[in-house]
């Protein structure tokens, strides 16, 4: 079973139980934070998802806040991370075939929930084409 570490912050709380509730069976699932609607700050819960996926204790991430933006960016900051920020299903599909991106940010006052499910969905079951792709991949990390 696949292990997945999902992070969000207050504005994506509810959309991570959501999809916590959705995955569940399927997939092992790490939930680093938060754990309420109280006012946090994002980063507090983003590096230790990161940093799980970066040193392999989770092959893949989920990252929720308002706009996605902040947790993306965050995210990005790990050398090893590749989180892209999908707000259609398309996206999702292409960040993890063309880009191998090992997270996602989603922006929880810009879809639905039920968007937000398709697109983990399409994320979570696309595979790295690699080929022309992999070489570019490789050329992402800046030493």
């Amino acid at each position: 079973m696949k292990k997945i570490a999902i992070a969000a912050d207050h504005a994506g709380f509810d959309y991570k139980e959501i999809l916590k509730k959705h995955l569940e069976g399927h997939y092992e699932i790490q939930d680093f934070g938060t754990y309420s609607k109280d006012s946090v700050d994002y980063p507090d819960f983003v590096h230790p998802a990161a940093a799980s996926v970066e040193n392999g204790d989770n092959v893949l991430g989920i990252l929720i806040c308002g706009s996605g933006e902040g947790v993306a960016i965050t995210a990005n900051k790990h050398q090893d991370i590749r989180c892209a920020l999908c707000w259609e299903v398309e996206l999702a599909e292409l960040a993890r075939k063309h880009n191998n991106a090992n997270m996602i940010a989603l922006p929880a006052r810009f879809i639905t929930s039920d968007l937000a499910i398709q697109i983990v969905e399409k994320f979570l079951t696309t595979d790295f084409e690699g080929g022309r792709h992999q070489n570019r991949v490789e050329k992402i990390a800046f030493c």
